[in-house]
């Protein structure tokens, strides 16, 4: 499983004044000439070697909590920190780097503090020790404490606490889930549906009135809509269940907040809520349940777009896959890779999920495409009453599956006539629907509709033996 770990930060935008200032020019610097820039306008070379470490530790963690959080981003700022140090740091543009400093910072920049069991980086807070005191690190004190022997590891332990650890060589990149391509909406799969509901939980247990999502996954349901709509109508957003910019920044502002992960002891992040459950980019000859399931959208959006050329959901990332991902980059714009990445697959559901809103369903004799709604014991509307109406044709040759009532409510004997069919069908059997088991079921229906099937019980089409929904 891929962690969205900390990453070094190649630049850093960097706001010239307080973060009121609306007229402050923004800079553009590399991360290790800011470090510098800090460091050389806050400390002095001449100071000892433990010293000098442990402040620029505090800097770099400083800085990265702020990236890390997206404190200033998540505000509607343009920019990741301030140079105001009654906010954060000092930078000086232009201000000269001392060798002494810099040869530290060049060793240690990609290493910043956390505490034991968080993941995100420490907020360091610090001064000066002498003209303000503070609950953090303070910068004449730690000479003091150098002068005695004290290590650079044992100077922040001294400070921060004991239980904190230093990150050692830590990957200089991008952050790699930021603000979603598009809007998250009910369809949606993707790591990002999964933060919101887990920060949509711990922001509930503050705001009661937000429903809990009961079952956390990448994949957006009618559970994550509902409480998209309780947040956005506690804090004044449009309440139209999708997670937009606005809606995106201020989950991640409350939860900041409520977590107090820009303060020195904060709740803190743990692994399990930083875990990836998706790749982030599958390539041409890569297999599985989630190629299967981009094959399934990529053959219905083939029925409408003449560029898309038709593809059997066999979980292989072929060749036929690659041109079809293709057609969809050329649609939008993108560059023509074949490799489906986070934009296009945003694409590939704003398309689909286009469709399934707009198709005519006037032929009863064949199948609404799937919803894109994961359906499980407590979902509910039109989508889980076709499904049940499909299970009901099935039911009158298949004398071994019960059909059940068509209330619109996934209830036990829905998830127990799906997970028949599962079995027929050759799917893992979970009881869910997804765009496999949909699939499954409405070639079934359409077959039976069609007057194609031969012998009452005996199940003619194609064994899934795949994994998944």
């Amino acid at each position: 499983m891929n962690e969205l770990l900390p990453v070094i930060p190649e630049k850093i935008t960097v706001h010239l004044g307080a973060s009121s200032n609306s007229g402050a020019e923004n800079v553009t610097v590399d991360f290790p000439d800011y470090i510098k820039n800090c460091a050389s306008c806050e400390i002095y070379p001449t100071w000892p070697d433990a010293s000098i470490r442990a402040n620029i530790y505090a800097i770099i963690s400083f800085a990265m909590n702020r990236i890390y959080t997206q404190y200033y981003r998540s505000r509607n700022y343009d920019f990741d920190i301030t140079s105001n140090t009654a906010e954060d740091q000092s930078y000086i543009r232009g201000h000269a780097y001392y060798d002494t400093i810099s040869l530290v910072v060049d060793e240690i920049f990609n290493s910043y503090i956390v505490r034991s069991g968080n993941v995100e980086p420490l907020f360091a807070a610090y001064c000066n020790g002498t003209t303000s005191t503070c609950s953090g690190l303070s910068q004449w004190g730690t000479v003091t404490l150098a002068q005695n022997g004290y290590t650079a590891y044992g100077i922040l332990r001294y400070y921060y606490g004991n239980n904190i650890e230093i990150v050692e060589n830590a990957p200089v990149g991008e952050l790699r889930l930021a603000e979603p391509p598009m809007p998250l909406r009910v369809g949606v799969a993707d790591d990002a549906v999964r933060f919101v509901g887990l920060r949509l939980n711990r922001i509930g247990r503050n705001y009661p009135a937000i429903p809990k999502v009961s079952n956390v996954s990448y994949i957006f349901t009618q559970e994550t809509e509902a409480a998209v709509r309780e947040f956005q109508r506690i804090f004044g957003l449009a309440q139209n269940g999708t997670v937009d910019q606005s809606t995106w920044y201020r989950i991640q502002f409350v939860y900041n907040g409520i977590k107090r992960l820009n303060e020195v002891e904060s709740e803190g992040l743990t692994l399990d809520e930083v875990s990836l459950q998706l790749p982030t980019v599958l390539y041409p000859g890569e297999t599985g349940i989630i190629v299967s399931v981009i094959q399934y959208y990529l053959n219905t959006i083939s029925i409408y777009y003449a560029e898309v050329p038709e593809i059997y959901p066999d979980g292989i990332y072929g060749p036929v896959t690659e041109a079809a991902v293709k057609a969809i980059q050329e649609l939008f714009g993108y560059e023509q890779t074949g490799i489906l990445d986070r934009q296009t697959l945003f694409a590939i559901y704003d398309i689909y999920l286009g469709l399934t809103e707009s198709i005519d369903e006037a032929d009863v004799t064949v199948a609404a495409p799937y919803g894109g709604q994961l359906l499980t014991v407590g979902s509910s509307g039109d989508d889980v009453r076709r499904l049940q109406y499909y299970i009901g044709v099935i039911a009158s040759v298949y004398t071994d599956v019960e059909a059940p009532g068509i209330t619109g409510e996934y209830d036990k004997k829905t998830e127990e006539a799906v997970s028949k069919l599962q079995e027929i069908f050759g799917i893992t059997v979970t009881g869910i629907t997804g765009p496999i088991t949909w699939d499954a079921i409405t070639n079934e229906y359409e077959l039976i509709s069609d007057g194609d099937r031969f012998n009452n019980g005996q199940y003619g089409g194609d064994i899934y033996d795949m994994e998944g929904f």
